[in-house]
């Protein structure tokens, strides 16, 4: 972010500078990233909470989550027109990366958009899938589940269980069925092979695997 300052504060201010000074420092190496996965029981808790809820949207938002791999800005600004049920896609606009991408869906995923896009409560006044109650200037914005996350998490004893941590655990189910990492690239839209080191570590535990069935 201050690199790209300093880059425009040279070529369209007129700073005064020849060049952007931020670009001769180096970056810290990136951190080894969290690594909390769901184990089954605490998934069964989760989902049954999550799925209890009064609000579909939560459910549908949490699972797609789990499903696709995006991120939870990503799902919440989808809007009608980024969604192709018939070649079961959807397609991200604006992510986090600057780059657009496709994301393709899963059956599962596909019926959870369907089920939220055919639902009879729907308002006629937002094209947004997972909307929240208009505002004063009687606009809608997206749906805002983060407080009851919070709650929910807490209740069924997942405290330290991000929201974004089911993009992790999208991924990593990735990589586990034997995805590529140019293919898991592709969905889950990291930006570079670099990013995509930390599961590397389930690649090789399928290794184990293989050679265990070469002396079967």
């Amino acid at each position: 972010m201050l690199g790209h300052l300093f880059t425009v504060a040279v070529k369209e201010w007129g700073l005064g500078l020849a060049y952007n000074p931020v670009l001769n420092v180096r970056r810290p190496a990136p951190g080894p990233g969290r690594n909390r996965r769901l184990d089954a029981d605490e998934e069964m808790r989760l989902f049954a909470a999550v799925d209890s809820h009064s609000n579909p949207m939560l459910r549908w938002i949490a699972r797609i989550a789990i499903e696709t791999g995006m991120r939870s800005s990503e799902i919440i600004t989808l809007r009608r027109n980024q969604i192709d049920l018939v070649r079961r896609i959807v397609r991200l606009l604006e992510t986090k990366n600057t780059q657009p991408r496709t994301v393709p869906l899963s059956t599962i995923a596909t019926a959870l958009f369907k089920e939220a896009l055919d639902h009879p409560i729907r308002p006629i006044d937002t094209d947004l899938i997972f909307f929240g109650e208009p505002g004063k200037d009687g606009k809608r914005r997206p749906y805002n589940f983060n407080k009851v996350w919070m709650d929910i998490k807490r209740s069924v004893g997942c405290e330290d269980f991000h929201f974004h941590d089911l993009r992790h655990e999208a991924v990593s189910r990735l990589v586990e069925a034997g995805f590529s990492d140019q293919e898991v690239s592709a969905i889950s839209g990291h930006k570079s092979m670099q990013m995509l080191k930390r599961y590397t570590h389930l690649r090789a535990e399928d290794l184990v695997a293989k050679l265990d069935k070469l002396k079967s």
